[in-house]
């Protein structure tokens, strides 16, 4: 089986407002850098369009090591997507999971392939993780899209849909990997 580094990122320029996303995907010698951009999102979904569209790309199964420094995105499909799961997509008070439609999506990605997730400090030493946020906010700010990628129909799925609550997430999910589920 390949073995596949991901790094992933997204950013918001305002929350909800316009974000961007980008992946960074390593394979031996070989690296590719994709990024998009959505007009109305939050930054939770501009770090799970990182991780998915990263993994959408690959062609066959791999062994895939996700770094993201999104606490909200690693502990989500790592720990709290199983008892989502299992109540019925529902969270400890109930609530229908934000974002439920791309953490499926993700899952099923996920499970395609050996996936290991790794957190790191945002806008630390990571090199690519510095790179995806140069790529994902530059995206946000351009609303543009990496050369190659047809965005179509397809990015207006990372949009903020009608019947979800558009109240900002607050910074804790985004960056400390120790926080607790939604």
């Amino acid at each position: 089986m390949k073995q596949v580094h991901l790094i992933t990122d997204g950013a918001c320029l305002g929350n909800p407002g316009p974000g961007g996303w980008a992946s960074i995907l390593r394979y031996q010698k070989r690296r590719r850098e994709l990024f998009g951009s959505s007009s109305y999102t939050t930054n939770n979904r501009m770090e799970m369009a990182a991780a998915i569209e990263g993994l959408r790309v690959l062609k066959e199964p791999c062994e895939v090591e996700i770094t993201t420094d999104s606490g909200y995105l690693k502990n989500g499909i790592t720990q709290w997507i199983h008892n989502w799961r299992r109540r019925g997509w529902k969270t400890v008070t109930k609530t229908s999971v934000r974002n439920q439609d791309l953490w499926q999506e993700l899952d099923e990605l996920c499970a395609r392939h050996k996936a290991t997730w790794v957190w790191t400090r945002g806008h630390a030493a990571h090199r690519d993780n510095n790179r995806a946020d140069e790529l994902a906010t530059q995206a946000a700010r351009d609303q543009s899209f990496s050369k190659g990628y047809q965005p179509g129909i397809q990015s207006a799925r990372y949009d903020l849909r009608e019947d979800e609550d558009t109240v900002a997430v607050p910074p804790l999910f985004d960056s400390d990997p120790g926080a607790g589920e939604p």
